[in-house]
């Protein structure tokens, strides 16, 4: 019989991987979860700690500890390992610390005979997903970085209590960069269907305290919010992963904003960049290109630049 259990590996278990954790037990998204991280004994006390879950949960989900060297049966291998900013930092200045774990990491665990999909988290994560393609060896499709799901997310949630309606009921992405030079799609963002421009531009009383660039600052700025009230942001993240990861291993060709490698689409080559893509069991089907206007392709291509010129000071 073929074996058809579902694993998924988390390297780095603190405040993201052990979130991420979590939701895959609750949501039953998986068969096996395995817990790597520096402190064994802290893969092990999570690991334990998540195991008496199952006594409320749906189904039951094996969770254990394994190292680089277990990762070679993995369907998803989910890079959380990283170090949260420092005050006054950008994501990007953590690129220097993601590429000393990350050169001596994915190495070892492609020497496992790894041959799966990779799911990078960890910031600045357009640039993380770069080195680790580089790294892996993977072809493109399969090493997806969370890119601006999670921006996506905060945008829709933003608008809903705007207007007000339930996120679910919006639609859009945010564009480019996990960091600073990211901006929300406006003229793909509808609600119901009806583009939100219409909606503005037919209700200019009704919804006048709507400001779209307050809107797209706030969306910018929401995850510096949470570190600076609770020293780092993990929920909201940790089921951007758990979403990723479900439409990958159920073939759902879901539409997420992922950050993936750009070979000619929207203009650029050699960057990763978030961009909604079609998720399957192998990976990313195809990347979904946006009729952007001049003002949204020119910020599309600025926030190219700015990842590109973080890539370039690494010694890929």
């Amino acid at each position: 019989m073929r074996n058809t259990t579902r694993k998924v590996a988390i390297a780095g278990v603190g405040f993201v991987g052990s979130s991420c954790a979590y939701s895959l037990v609750n949501q039953s998204i998986c068969d096996e979860i395995m817990l790597i991280d520096r402190t064994p004994a802290r893969a092990y006390a999570q690991a334990l700690d998540l195991s008496h879950c199952m006594d409320f949960t749906h189904t039951r989900t094996k969770i254990y500890t394994g190292s680089y060297a277990d990762c070679g049966d993995a369907d998803i291998i989910v890079l959380c390992a990283g170090a949260s900013p420092k005050p006054g930092d950008t994501r990007l200045d953590m690129a220097d610390t993601a590429y000393a774990i990350y050169k001596d990491m994915i190495p070892q665990m492609m020497a496992s005979g790894f041959d799966g999909l990779i799911v990078a988290a960890a910031n600045p994560v357009d640039v993380v997903t770069y080195m680790v393609w580089k790294l892996s060896g993977l072809p493109r499709e399969r090493v997806i970085g969370t890119g601006t799901s999670i921006d996506s997310s905060r945008l829709k949630t933003l608008l809903s209590e705007y207007l007000p309606i339930d996120p679910r009921s919006v639609r859009g992405y945010v564009l480019g960069e996990h960091g600073d030079s990211q901006f929300p799609a406006w003229s793909h963002v509808t609600v119901g269907g009806k583009p939100i421009l219409d909606i503005l531009a037919q209700h200019p009383q009704r919804f006048s305290q709507l400001k779209l660039d307050d809107i797209a600052a706030k969306t910018r700025n929401a995850g510096w919010e949470i570190l600076q009230r609770k020293g780092a942001t993990y929920y909201g993240i940790a089921n951007a992963i758990a979403h990723i990861v479900r439409s990958m291993l159920n073939d759902d060709y879901n539409i997420t904003a992922v950050s993936a490698v750009l070979e000619g689409e929207y203009g650029e080559r050699e960057v990763c960049a978030g961009v909604p893509a079609i998720l399957t069991r192998r990976g990313i089907a195809e990347l979904v290109e946006l009729n952007l206007t001049a003002e949204e392709r020119a910020s599309f291509a600025f926030s190219s630049s700015v990842i590109r010129s973080a890539v370039a000071k690494l010694p890929l």
